[in-house]
Parts: C-alpha cells; sequence; structure tokens
C-alpha cells in the first residue's frame, strides 16, 4: 500500500503528525525504555497504518467471510485484507526524566493502545486508553518515528464510539 514512515518532529506542529500516524498504536510495557544517560525515551509500537487506509472509504472490518481468505498475490480467487499494521521505532531524545500514571511498570506484558501523543507544560504526554499516561519530561526535545520491518495485512480498522 504505502511504504515505511520516516519522521522528525522538533515543535507543536510536528509533534501533531507523529501524533496522527501513532494513534490506536499497541504499545508493550516491555518494549518501552527510558535511557538516562543518553537522556533519551524509546519504544516499539504496533501502528496502525493510517496513511493507507485514509483515503479509502472502507468499513471497519471486513466480512469474516473474507478474512478466512488469504493473498498469496498470484490473482487466484484471494482476497486483500485492506488494512495494514507495522512495527514502529520511536525515540525522544532531550528526556529529563519520565513520570507514569495508572501503568504498572512490572507487568512487561501488557499492551497499552495509544491514543495521543502532545506538547505539554514541561514536556511531552502520551495518552493511552483508560487513562493511563506517560510524560516526559524535557526542554528541548527531538522526536524521531521510523517504521521497522515489513507491514502485515489486518481486516480491522481502529474506531471509537462517538459519546
Amino acid at each position: 500500500m504505502t511504504g515505511p514512515m520516516k519522521l522528525r518532529a522538533e515543535d507543536r506542529d510536528d509533534l501533531h503528525v507523529i501524533s496522527g500516524c501513532l494513534q490506536d498504536a499497541i504499545v508493550p510495557i516491555g518494549e518501552m525504555c527510558f535511557l538516562p544517560d543518553e537522556k533519551r525515551f524509546v519504544m516499539v509500537a504496533n501502528r496502525f497504518k493510517w496513511e493507507s487506509a485514509a483515503e479509502e472509504d472502507l468499513p471497519d472490518t471486513v466480512p469474516q467471510q473474507l478474512t478466512d481468505v488469504s493473498y498469496d498475490g498470484d490473482g487466484e480467487d484471494d482476497v486483500m485484507v485492506p488494512f495494514e499494521r507495522t512495527n514502529c521505532g520511536v525515540c525522544f531524545d532531550g528526556v529529563i526524566a519520565v513520570k507514569t500514571r495508572n501503568i504498572d511498570l512490572h507487568e512487561r506484558r501488557q499492551m497499552l493502545a495509544l491514543l495521543t501523543v502532545v506538547q505539554g507544560e514541561g514536556g511531552i504526554v502520551l495518552h493511552f486508553s483508560g487513562g493511563a499516561c506517560i510524560k516526559l519530561e524535557c526542554d528541548h526535545w527531538v522526536c524521531r518515528l521510523q517504521d521497522i520491518g515489513e507491514p502485515w495485512p489486518t481486516s480491522r480498522r481502529p474506531a471509537h464510539p462517538l459519546d
């Protein structure tokens, strides 16, 4: 669908773009790390590729009979699943400290659903579903995002209730 994403953010507007790319990413707690000597926070996220799904007016899910058929590229009776996910490395440089709320860091296998990334007073805040958040304390920061590995098909597009 689309090629690998590689972005750099240095201000609030740039970060807004990265936040959009990371919306609905799944982040295992075990795939996040603060490196205080390097003033760096890194994570690997499983992100939904919004850039390849945004232009198409497709349903939130594919009918079950279509998800049972694989795509092997030979064009014979196969159905291509319309959405993709990919692993993505995210690095924040200039981080002095990291604070968490509603996250048990000992639950290394717990998955967090990332909702948004915003520049707040004193740093960057990553907001996750269920009220969890991570605050990266920093004055001057740079964020880099890069897709890693090959994307894989998925039949589900993230959706949020409108309440």
